[in-house]
């Protein structure tokens, strides 16, 4: 019997459901385009927002998912789960896929908005809210800013995707 966190019948963390998170999150960080390890971290933050929030005096919402044992050491596998969710994604049309000089990046494509307009659930209105506020918690921060954030509030693995597959300087 196979692992049915993997069946492409179990949205649990499927392409859909991350490339959803993406999609809120690239919507919510427009006219910014990211990369691959800013999405990831991005992935992991915008449902556990209370891992900066909390250590930044509070200021912030709760996280959406629960603070489980271990959930930091699962961000490494993380990787390429949110790059085939920004692909899925991109075949839909809903993300632009940027060549720059600084590598690929990934932005809210055109039909983004009003896709996500009709998602109306309780729980995609409070992803929302969640990567509005991140988007505003990190606002004017370079990657590098950013990657220190992230690396002090979450632990070493931003210093791993930093050093990790060159979608860096």
């Amino acid at each position: 019997m196979g692992d049915m966190r993997t069946s492409p019948a179990d949205p649990f963390d499927s392409p859909l459901e991350t490339g959803l998170r993406a999609l809120v999150v690239l919507e919510a960080m427009y006219p910014r385009a990211c990369d691959l390890s800013e999405m990831t971290w991005y992935d992991h933050l915008v449902v556990n927002t209370a891992d900066i929030a909390d250590r930044d005096g509070g200021e912030g919402p709760r996280s959406l998912h629960p603070a489980t044992p271990g959930r930091h050491d699962a961000l490494n596998i993380r990787r390429q789960a949110v790059e085939a969710s920004l692909m899925l994604m991109h075949r839909v049309h809903l993300v632009e896929v940027r060549h720059c000089e600084d590598g690929i990046r990934y932005a809210s494509g055109e039909t983004t908005p009003s896709f996500l307009d009709a998602l109306q659930a309780p729980y995609m209105l409070r992803l929302k809210d969640r990567a509005r506020w991140l988007a505003s918690r990190f606002e004017g921060m370079d990657a590098a800013d950013i990657a220190a954030v992230v690396d002090r509030h979450v632990g070493l693995w931003a210093v791993q995707f930093r050093s990790g597959e060159g979608d860096r300087p």
